[in-house]
């Protein structure tokens, strides 16, 4: 082999050797040095609010608004002496929670007046906590919070990191997973995403706007929340149309059936019963879908509900799968009125639900499955899109029409009442940073539009 021109020869660099000992003490510097930086500098404790956060099921933040009447709440927890003045004299936020015991009554937490120099007793019930004070509905409910709060409780990390400025600076909500219970009922395992989350809420000229942030409660505490790209901005979608109650749409089933579908309870019966099995379930996690439920002006139903599926590449598993719980309907005394759809009844002829193809035969097909009455042929959903459409990011898009759904008794008991009497309701949620060190947290945007 020729030899290297001069020019790209390296000098040849003098070896050094450390004696033993030195070797031994650099590589102990190198591993203490970030041991002592910790140690020296460690995470700020928490203060009053987060440490609240810690014991909440449901937060709400509030601004100071003194030209307003004293909310009923201020006068049941701090009398009706000191609430008025301590309304009055308030700048900045005041908030209401409630504890891990959900039926409770509501807590009370301002700003404490001791920390801006005034001197006096706590109210009946009550107790500071960092720069906050506190009262309970009644001593029991103090004894609990009192007993529930860490003192020596370190600042939060990711979503908590995140809602806490929304909750410190402007009107805003966080929840956990026993809030998020009370509040959307017996659909909580299909929310098993956004168990814990936060949103900043704002006013606009057609109602209430929010955005925020959701995570599964063991993605919560992770990862960091810097968002890449994120916009603070509410959907923009068309109303939906009178003869819908709710749509939902998104890149796969598993962002609706997740909670569901990782309970044996669950998966049990419906493989005994309807035979769908590991393979079937991996089918229904995958497929982009899009489910409405419409109302129903007569007939033994209130509602229908309607999943409409994007098969792909999968034809050949759908239809093994649909063979299979055919067979099981029949097994359970149900007849087949109809091929095409594929409708299912009782023997006194009611139909119960059943299935139809959409362009089974050509490139893009689509499964539409339905309970209840036979619906019109639906119009296929796209399955990737741009813009606040859901799309293959894991996106997940929801509308929903509140008063029309609580006409029908078909809306949670402990819905706001803001809630019930809106018109339209959008809210879509996307991965904050997909794959990366925030997999798990999701952000938020919605808007209500409320009646007038």
């Amino acid at each position: 082999m020729s030899r290297l021109p001069d020019l790209l020869r390296l000098p040849r660099l003098p070896r050094v050797r450390l004696p033993l000992p030195l070797t031994t003490a650099t590589l102990l510097l190198l591993l203490l040095l970030p041991s002592l930086a910790l140690w020296r500098w460690p995470r700020p404790r928490a203060q009053g609010l987060e440490q609240l956060m810690a014991t909440a099921s449901l937060l709400q933040s509030f601004p100071a608004s003194p030209e307003r009447p004293v909310p009923a709440l201020w006068r049941q927890r701090l009398g009706e002496d000191l609430a008025p003045r301590l309304w009055r004299q308030q700048r900045r936020l005041w908030w209401q929670f409630w504890g891990m015991h959900t039926d409770g009554a509501a807590y009370l937490a301002v700003q404490d007046p001791a920390g801006e120099g005034e001197q006096r007793p706590l109210p009946a019930n009550g107790l500071r906590v960092g720069n906050l004070l506190v009262v309970a509905p009644d001593p029991l409910s103090r004894r609990l919070l009192r007993d529930q709060l860490r003192p020596e409780q370190r600042a939060g990390r990711g979503l908590y990191n995140a809602c806490l400025p929304r909750l410190e600076n402007g009107q805003g909500v966080f929840w956990n997973a026993a809030g998020l219970g009370v509040l959307v009922g017996q659909v909580a395992p299909l929310l098993e995403a956004y168990q814990e989350g936060c949103l900043s809420l704002g006013l606009d000229s057609e109602g209430v706007r929010w955005q925020g942030e959701a995570a599964t409660r063991a993605s919560a505490g992770t990862g960091s929340m810097v968002p890449t790209g994120s916009r603070e901005t509410a959907p923009s979608l068309a109303p939906l149309p009178a003869d819908v109650l709710l749509e939902l749409q998104g890149s796969s089933l598993e962002q609706l059936f997740r909670g569901l579908l990782s309970r044996q309870l669950i998966r049990d019966p419906l493989a005994a019963r309807y035979g769908i099995d590991t393979r079937g379930l991996a089918l229904l996690r995958r497929s982009p879908f899009r489910l409405r439920l419409l109302p129903q002006a007569s007939g033994p139903f209130q509602a229908s509900l309607e999943l409409q599926v994007a098969v792909g590449n999968d034809r050949q598993g759908w239809r093994q799968l649909l063979a299979g719980l055919a067979r099981s309907l029949q097994a359970q005394d149900l007849e087949q009125a109809s091929a095409a759809p594929a409708a299912w009844r009782r023997k006194d002829g009611v139909v119960l639900g059943g299935w139809r193809w959409i362009g089974e035969t050509g490139p893009t097909p689509q499964l539409q499955l339905f309970l209840g009455p036979v619906p019109s042929r639906g119009a296929p959903i796209v399955t990737t899109t741009t813009g606040d459409q859901a799309s293959g990011d894991g996106a997940l898009r929801m509308q929903v029409r509140p008063q029309a759904l609580d006409l029908l008794g078909l809306l949670p008991e402990q819905m706001p009442e803001l809630v019930r009497r809106s018109d339209q309701l959008w809210m879509e949620a996307a991965p904050l940073q997909p794959g990366g060190r925030s997999a798990g947290v999701s952000r938020l945007w919605g808007r209500l539009r409320v009646n007038r």
